[in-house]
């Protein structure tokens, strides 16, 4: 077995009586557990400051636990590198003790679904055309494992300084610098994500719970907002999955465990950018603002449903928001987006002042085999049409699981057939989904040219209320992503290394956002449909002679059978 040592700010040679070792600035090999639990007492403790020499004397052995014959140890030092960072962050100086040091197994490869293995990197790369793409399997880009813990450079360790650097009561700008410094490796990352960027303004979905400053900065708080957005939209999955069960509804889809790809990208576009979404990314469209109500009111098919009941439910859309609607044919959504970004790169040859934008559409591994798929990335990768094809691959494709969708390398693979950009991150890292999706949209702008994103995450719920999905799948599989790999989990794990968050903080989230649906069901399905003049409306400026005798018939026949419509 080994043991490897948290790179440290000075060079540490140290000897040990009990087994030969060769020392480095970073690592430190060991053949002995015993050995290894003797080597962190006196190396860690020399490393740090000689006079915190003796709080290592009687390391546990336990702290030198074995995984997969590697014994991982880390140190929260105090000595850190002093990047150029807001001033807002002072760090905290205090001795290194014993509780400091944590020991974390990393994961190398990633699983969502079936068999397929893929190998996890913390080096963000977009391969472009004319790049050597990777040799052998592409690898996933992450920042934040299933821990809660952000990666190394090396994929080796995980660095916990929590309580030696602690961000101040949710104070955003705080923990982007705690992290710069314990994440260096990061830092353009960190310094440019938008998730670490508090709003001028409070948002307006986020509670003020009393008039208090903290109360007011929360409401500013973006991170903040991107975790009860995720809570809050598997809330409104569960309770409306729920109503179709009970007849309220006619159909549902959830978006369990792919939270992240929702909060994580619509976080990292602009407000101009089009979003054409397949069907399983209401979560954008809450981001943008689309409120419970109007969610609520789209699915009951009500006189305040913006589709006017013509759609069936989950089928958004919002032009004020620049989402268009939902459509169900599968993939058709591919093509059309292709055309508007077509649109934006014409916009912006003729008029430089205008603000860029680009269109960003949706689609699942299965929607991926459809022609429209491929005549799409053609289209744009011959066009050269500013865009992003984000691909969700959560495993499977209603029945169909990834083994029987394709026998290459997923669909990312494809990207340099086509001659365009691409990149693997893992859907389930909302950090790691937003930072590739603002690369990706900067190079979409810069090159006038498309970029494909796959997302590696696992559909938890069934596909949708007309499927049953224990009839194709384990269940123990789906158990072992609601315990692990979960996105909302993991978030929480984050926030809780930092204090931000703890049982009853979690706790009042989910009864607010569960009680706030509620409220939002109830008053949908209490209103009345669209009025029947609405049926025959908004397709022909003026209603041609089939039209308004169609209409003619139908208040004849409502009339003659006593039927009453509002």
């Amino acid at each position: 077995m080994m043991l490897r040592v948290l790179k440290c700010p000075k060079p540490a040679i140290r000897r040990c009586s009990s087994k030969k070792m060769r020392t480095s600035s970073s690592t430190i090999v060991c053949s002995s557990e015993a050995a290894a639990a003797t080597m962190a007492s006196s190396s860690i403790a020399t490393v740090a400051a000689k006079q915190h020499h003796r709080q290592f004397s009687s390391l546990p052995h336990h702290l030198a636990r074995q995984n997969n014959g590697m014994v991982n140890i880390f140190v929260k030092s105090t000595k850190v590198p002093r990047p150029t960072l807001p001033k807002t962050f002072n760090r905290l100086k205090k001795p290194i003790k014993e509780e400091d040091v944590t020991i974390q197994h990393v994961p190398s490869h990633l699983s969502y679904a079936s068999n397929k293995r893929m190998p996890i990197t913390s080096e963000m790369r977009i391969v472009q055309p004319g790049e050597d793409t990777p040799s052998g399997i592409w690898p996933v880009f992450r920042m934040m494992d299933e821990s809660g813990n952000f990666r190394q450079p090396d994929n080796s360790r995980h660095i916990n300084v929590s309580k030696i650097i602690p961000p101040k009561h949710h104070d955003l700008l705080q923990l982007q610098s705690a992290l710069t410094i314990q994440y260096p490796h990061f830092k353009h990352h960190l310094l440019s994500s938008g998730l670490f960027q508090p709003s001028k303004n409070p948002y307006p979905d986020m509670p003020l719970n009393n008039e208090k400053a903290e109360a007011a900065d929360d409401a500013k708080n973006t991170l903040l907002r991107a975790h009860r957005q995720m809570i809050r939209l598997r809330k409104m999955d569960t309770i409306l999955h729920n109503a179709q069960r009970q007849g309220r509804i006619s159909f549902y889809m959830t978006h369990h465990g792919e939270e992240a790809i929702h909060m994580g990208s619509a976080s990292a576009l602009c407000p101009q950018d089009v979003i054409f979404a397949q069907y399983r990314e209401a979560g954008l469209l809450m981001w943008r603002g689309f409120t419970l109500e109007q969610f609520c009111n789209q699915c009951f098919s009500n006189d305040h449903d913006l589709g006017k009941g013509r759609q069936m439910p989950i089928h958004y859309g919002c032009r004020a928001l620049n989402y268009q609607t939902v459509s169900s044919p599968l993939g058709t959504q591919i093509t059309q987006a292709v055309g508007a970004a077509y649109k934006f790169k014409l916009d912006a040859m003729n008029n430089k002042e205008k603000e860029a934008a680009i269109s960003i559409v949706y689609f699942g591994e299965g929607a991926a085999s459809t022609i429209d798929f491929h005549s799409a990335c053609n289209f744009a990768a011959t066009l050269k049409t500013p865009m992003i094809f984000f691909c969700r691959n959560n495993g499977y494709a209603i029945s169909t699981p990834v083994e029987d969708q394709y026998a290459g390398d997923g669909i990312i693979s494809r990207a340099p057939g086509y001659g365009m950009a691409g990149i693997r991150v893992d859907g389930n890292d909302v950090f790691a989904v937003h930072a590739a999706v603002a690369e990706a949209r900067k190079l979409a702008l810069e090159t006038s040219a498309p970029v494909m994103i796959e997302a590696m995450t696992y559909r938890q719920g069934h596909h949708s209320t007309s499927d049953d999905s224990s009839r194709y799948r384990d269940m123990d599989e789906v158990q072992a992503a609601q315990d692990v790999t979960d996105p909302i989990l993991r978030m929480d794990k984050f926030l809780r290394h930092y204090g931000w968050m703890d049982d009853d903080a979690v706790s009042l989230i989910e009864d607010e956002e569960r009680v706030a649906v509620l409220r939002a069901m109830e008053a949908a399905e209490a209103r009345p449909g669209p009025k029947l003049d609405t049926m025959f409306t908004d397709v022909y400026h003026e209603k041609p002679p089939h039209l308004l005798r169609q209409e003619t018939e139908l208040r004849q026949h409502l009339k003659r059978h006593d039927i009453v419509y509002h």
